[in-house]
């Protein structure tokens, strides 16, 4: 581990008492040698309500805490706070409702050294409360790992990622404003990152954990979910595509959803699978949208209590 590096601990904020938790967590990490380790908070909110908190927990955990307020209830307008505030070499990102495992950075950091990767993702374990559905739970639809494509990682997500910030591939870019309250400026903003030849890699033990609160811990959430990740996935695909090709596109995701609706029918007996199968035709369903053009739903900065997402910003 070189010395004389610095990271930036990122996390954007929106009417979340878990950031407290949150905060505790990064009191306790364990530290990488020669590392000097900040936090930035980006409070989405329309009035600065988390400063206070925010000061307060700084003075009784001794964090070197920078608040920034980024009004407007978009999710990218926060996180491009974050990366304004931060001149450091690396940023990582963890949401306001997660904690962070005591090893998370050292894992981070050293699946960085090793690899040289512009991002690091690890992974999000997710806890079910008792009420949760039985299926869901057997199941785990709500822990996130990377997806890989022929033994790469083509894009990536915010809720825990490590960031070279010196890599070419990222100096100077942000998150799409436009998809900051549809979702998806995540995957976009790794996808171009790709795209401009910055890799991604994968710290198996780098863990956070959240909870899954009872308004996430539903079908309807999670079909909603699934065809928003398909519709960007379906727009990033399609851009600049000529007609033919994307007829294809079309094509191809239309017999994707055909075929795990239809395993869906068949696998019946088992909930676990049958909603697995269901939620893919859904996602594909998503892709089909988005090759079309259809515009993206919207699912952030809204107010309604069924929202339910970890990101009310």
């Amino acid at each position: 581990m070189m010395a004389g590096r610095s990271i930036d601990i990122c996390i954007c904020t929106f009417r979340r008492p878990e950031l407290a938790d949150t905060l505790r967590s990064v009191a306790v990490l364990e530290k990488p040698a020669g590392l000097e380790i900040g936090v930035v908070i980006a409070d989405n909110d329309d009035e600065p309500g988390a400063q206070k908190v925010v000061k307060a927990l700084a003075e009784e955990l001794k964090l070197p805490i920078r608040y920034r307020h980024a009004p407007a209830r978009n999710i990218s307008i926060a996180r491009n706070a974050c990366l304004d505030a931060s001149v450091s070499d690396f940023v990582a990102f963890i949401d306001d409702d997660e904690t962070a495992s005591p090893g998370w950075l050292v894992e981070l950091m050293a699946t960085a050294d090793a690899t040289g990767a512009a991002a690091v993702l690890g992974p999000v374990r997710a806890h079910y409360r008792q009420d949760a559905p039985g299926w869901m739970r057997k199941g785990d639809f709500h822990s996130t790992l990377p997806v890989w494509v022929r033994g790469e990682i083509r894009t990536g997500y915010t809720c825990n990622v490590l960031l070279r910030m010196t890599d070419a591939s990222l100096r100077g870019r942000r998150f799409s404003l436009a998809r900051g309250q549809t979702g998806g400026e995540d995957t976009e903003f790794f996808d171009h990152m790709v795209k401009a030849g910055g890799r991604i890699a994968f710290a198996p033990d780098a863990f956070v954990d959240e909870v899954v609160p009872r308004a996430r811990a539903a079908f309807d959430w999670l079909r909603r979910r699934r065809f928003r990740f398909g519709q960007t996935h379906g727009h990033l695909i399609g851009h600049d595509t000529g007609g033919v090709r994307r007829a294809g596109q079309v094509g191809l995701a239309s017999a994707k959803a055909a075929y795990c609706f239809g395993m869906a029918i068949l696998t019946a007996i088992s909930p676990v699978r049958r909603n697995r199968s269901v939620l893919r035709g859904i996602m594909h369903v998503g892709v089909v949208s988005g090759l079309v053009g259809v515009r993206e739903i919207r699912q952030y900065g809204l107010t309604s209590p069924e929202q339910g997402d970890k990101r009310a910003a």
